[in-house]
């Protein structure tokens, strides 16, 4: 089912990307490598970078590489969101944007790749643009091979593309034409991840480079969020909805045990630097709990709140059948259906995701502390997981768990734990 839009805005909600990529040879072919980065279309900041030096190649090859690997990190980011690509080629955006047949044999499979990434029609524009304006790409496939000749590996930490290319007040401007994004119809959005073309089981579809355990060294020490639900209310045993849109509850006598036995076990772990909550009060007591224990400050963002569930706040899943049994079933079966009166699982998404950008870039390489509810810290593990919609009906998340999920420099994502509750026994 493909979600309804306003009038004159196909695309309002979707997180809007601009990928620039770059490729190149010396030699041609010679030693060959690419660079790419994910830049978000509204402010111009820099998402993600990625740039490899790929051993002897033409110019036209590393170009499509550097596009296979821009469209994989802004996949990993968000993969609903609407996509700009630019890049000075020619060649590539012509062929990409079907205009140009592909002649060449060592052309047609990459291409091929790169439209499995984002395989929902028109949910990638593609734009020339002059080599001036493609400069943080270029650097980054220099940086890249420059890397190569020394025998090494790019390593992002080490990277000055950014800084070299200067200020970037322009991107934002020159990157997100209305009329070019808005134009990026067709999305389902997180619908799609329900049938088979979803991420995680797209027949054929490339693999990205694994992270975790098999995460090179050269990607760096990754941002880590420690996500833990909160304590007990006086709702969670009788499993009654209760979200951001009814009455605010505090922990519950349980709740506050529960609490203190994750503040004390994670003192004493004493791994987490930071610590950020969801606005709500369960989630704050559950936060001051940490603080006081490690005596770091709380911090508090707003997209880490739970769903809005409207006029099923309060009430348990027999009373939401009984009263609203058609919201239900539409709610069950398509993460686009709201309860009545409350938030989609895919409206949580899109603030989940932002949050969760910005945190990213925000505590780079360290490990922070986020305590939040069910819906969030299960729409980040499913993120994380490439895993479709539906699959936050499959996880059990109790109160006060622990799960963790570290996410690394080249946009990789590795879930380390999930629903740990040894520190509660």
């Amino acid at each position: 089912m493909s979600p309804v839009h306003p009038a004159g805005a196909p695309n309002a909600g979707k997180r809007r990307f601009v990928v620039e990529a770059d490729g190149g040879s010396r030699g041609n072919p010679g030693p060959a490598g690419y660079g790419a980065v994910v830049l978000d279309a509204a402010s111009g900041e820099t998402l993600a970078e990625t740039a490899e030096f790929i051993g002897t190649a033409t110019n036209n090859v590393a170009e499509y590489r550097g596009l296979i690997a821009g469209l994989r990190a802004a996949h990993a980011l968000d993969p609903e969101a609407a996509v700009l690509v630019r890049m000075d080629s020619k060649l590539v955006v012509e062929q990409m944007s079907g205009r140009w047949k592909i002649k060449h044999p060592d052309m047609r499979p990459l291409a091929a790749e790169a439209r499995t990434v984002f395989p929902a029609p028109g949910q990638v524009s593609y734009t020339w643009i002059p080599r001036e304006k493609n400069k943080h790409a270029d650097r980054l496939a220099n940086e890249a091979m420059d890397a190569g000749r020394r025998g090494e590996k790019w390593a992002p930490a080490g990277s000055r593309a950014a800084l070299a290319g200067g200020p970037r007040p322009e991107a934002a401007a020159d990157s997100a034409e209305p009329a070019e994004l808005d134009g990026l119809d067709g999305l389902d959005g997180l619908d799609g991840l329900d049938g088979a073309g979803g991420p995680g089981e797209r027949a054929g579809a490339p693999a990205a480079t694994p992270a975790g355990w098999a995460a090179p060294a050269d990607l760096g020490t990754p941002a880590t969020f420690v996500l833990l639900r909160h304590g007990e209310t006086d709702l969670t045993p009788e499993k009654r909805f209760s979200g951001s849109g009814g009455d605010d509850p505090g922990l519950s006598a349980a709740g506050r045990r529960q609490a203190e036995a994750t503040a004390a076990a994670l003192a004493a772990r004493g791994t987490v630097q930071a610590i950020v909550t969801s606005p709500l009060r369960r989630c704050q007591e559950t936060a001051q709990a940490v603080a006081a224990r490690t005596g770091l400050d709380v911090r508090v963002d707003e997209g880490l709140r739970e769903a809005d569930f409207g006029a099923w706040e309060g009430l348990s899943f027999a009373e939401v059948r009984e009263r609203h049994p058609r919201d239900l079933d539409a709610w069950l079966t398509s993460p686009q259906a709201a309860p009545t009166g409350g938030e989609s699982f895919a409206a949580v998404a899109r603030r989940v995701a932002l949050s969760r950008d910005k945190l990213i870039a925000r505590y780079a390489g360290r490990t922070v502390l986020l305590v939040t509810h069910v819906t969030p810290i299960k729409t980040l593990v499913r993120l994380a997981l490439g895993a479709p919609a539906r699959s936050l009906f499959h996880m059990e998340l109790a109160p006060a768990s622990l799960s963790v999920v570290a996410y690394y420099a080249d946009g990789n994502a590795s879930l380390r734990l999930l629903n740990d509750t040894h520190h509660l026994r």
